[in-house]
């Protein structure tokens, strides 16, 4: 285990650490040298290329945060924030280019998936062109935050189909590191805020929350006035007012080492889900409190759904169980939708803004037209919104912004998702092994998930996280056809 584990780390290390003090002294030369380590990475020990993506996803941020003392302005906070997908890129695009060469072979399967994947970045790519003539910072950020899944997935996918892949030892080791941080911020805040240089990481966010409005339009939809930064991180219990006569109405929620609390909730539930797969049940266990702390319902009825399907699957088959999964995903997704129009939630008035912006223009309108990051987002009168069940625009919805921004286009990447989906159930209704019924149901969830949350898709650690296990599971399946050996031994 050491033999895979040490090597890998220690790129994964190497790659990211001192990216945002290269920054401070040469942007070109840091995005030249990040560039070049994404390259090294696949020509050198591809094999550990999927490994360093997932590390550098999850702790990328929190360098930037012990390092930030050396950055200047939000501006370029925001940019080295932005080297965990420039190398990501670079591998996947190394990758793909070894594989357009034929530089390395594989079955006719991988061939029909590869092509079912550039076509769905082709369809994705047109809709940027038509989005980047009205708003190109917009319709670049949407076509990231779509493409990388993606990435993950052909990186995955291609890394192993051509090689022996030991990841489970190096995902367990990052599923310890999340716990060990999550436990260490949840118990001693000062202390984590301390050594990972916090304040000064979240005054460039309050800059930003500041200047960009942000900040002003969450006091207005909350009516919470943070007077210190532990008040940022006061939340009302899964965001959500249903809650409140629980006693929840405020939580002191976890960030966690990439400093989101939806991307660490979600990290931590593929975390207990993944460990409990491959026997290690319990420090799975152990995990639960903090996605608890991070209040993120998505992650947690990604934990619950994706729990009740193993469990159902061993009980009633895997036919029955796929059949019933999907009518409870549906149920889920119409009852959720009703109640929040009940209570206002803001995340379905903004799917039903993309639901009726797709019925008034099914074409779609181009990558970043509306969104979250579109210039009207700030002035949205929320209670008009909620008087009316919807409005003009999709936000806080990847589903809606995806309806909205793509039309009937946004059939192609979801279709896509959740076509591997059904491939890697394929597999586990063959096999049982847990980690391929994770990759399955758990992108499934996800998908719907995406409806009630814009980082449920644009989130790495959600959707891409969950389709880099998909490429995996599926790839190594094609490589050792007629092997009965498992991919969590590899």
């Amino acid at each position: 285990m050491a033999g895979d584990l040490v090597p890998a780390l220690g790129i994964a290390v190497a790659s990211i650490a001192f990216a945002p003090i290269m920054q401070a002294a040469n942007a070109g030369l840091t995005i030249v040298v990040e560039s070049l380590i994404g390259c090294a990475i696949v020509l050198a020990a591809p094999a550990y290329a999927p490994s360093i993506a997932v590390f550098i996803i999850f702790f990328q941020n929190l360098f930037v945060s012990i390092l930030s003392s050396y950055i200047a302005t939000e501006q370029e906070m925001d940019f080295v924030k932005g080297y965990n997908f420039l190398i990501c890129a670079v591998m996947w695009l190394v990758t793909l280019a070894l594989y357009l060469l034929r530089e390395r072979r594989h079955s006719a399967e991988i061939d029909r998936i590869m092509r079912w994947g550039l076509m769905t970045l082709a369809v994705v790519g047109v809709y940027f062109l038509l989005g980047a003539t009205q708003d190109a910072h917009a319709s670049l950020v949407y076509l990231r935050n779509i493409a990388f899944p993606l990435f993950l997935f052909q990186l995955s996918l291609l890394t192993a189909a051509t090689f022996e892949i030991r990841i489970t030892p190096f995902l367990v080791a990052v599923a310890i590191l999340l716990i060990v941080c999550g436990y260490v911020e949840l118990l001693f805040r000062d202390f984590w805020l301390t050594i990972t240089n916090g304040y000064t990481f979240w005054h460039f966010d309050e800059l930003k929350a500041t200047r960009s409005g942000s900040w002003e339009a969450e006091m207005r939809q909350t009516g919470n006035v943070p007077v210190d930064l532990i008040d940022r991180f006061r939340f009302s219990f899964l965001n959500s007012p249903l809650f409140e006569d629980l006693g929840l109405s405020s939580i002191l929620r976890i960030f966690g080492p990439n400093m989101s609390p939806i991307s660490f909730g979600y990290g931590i539930a593929f975390s207990v889900l993944f460990l409990f797969a491959v026997g290690y049940r319990w420090l799975a266990l152990a995990a639960i409190p903090l996605l608890v702390f991070c209040s993120v319902k998505g992650a947690l009825v990604l934990v619950i759904f994706v729990a009740l399907a193993w469990t159902a699957t061993w009980l009633f088959g895997a036919t029955i169980t796929l059949a019933v999964a999907l009518v409870g995903l549906v149920v889920y997704a119409i009852a959720a939708i009703h109640i929040g129009l009940q209570i206002g939630d803001f995340h379905v008035i903004g799917f039903m803004g993309g639901w009726d912006g797709f019925r008034q223009n099914p074409i779609g309108r181009g990558l970043g037209v509306g969104g979250n990051l579109s210039e009207g987002y700030f002035t949205i009168d929320w209670n008009a919104a909620q008087a009316a069940g919807t409005m003009d625009g999709a936000v806080e919805s990847a589903v809606g912004v995806l309806l909205y921004q793509m039309g009937i286009g946004a059939v192609v990447p979801l279709g896509f998702f959740f076509a591997m989906a059904l491939k890697a159930w394929r597999l586990y209704a063959a096999s049982g092994i847990l980690t391929q019924g994770l990759a399955a149901f758990g992108t499934m969830v996800v998908l719907v998930n995406g409806i009630f949350q814009e980082e449920a898709l644009f989130a790495p650690p959600a959707l891409g996280l969950l389709l880099g296990l998909t490429g995996l599971v599926i790839g190594h399946h094609l490589r050792t056809q007629g092997d009965d050996l498992k991919v969590t031994d590899r």
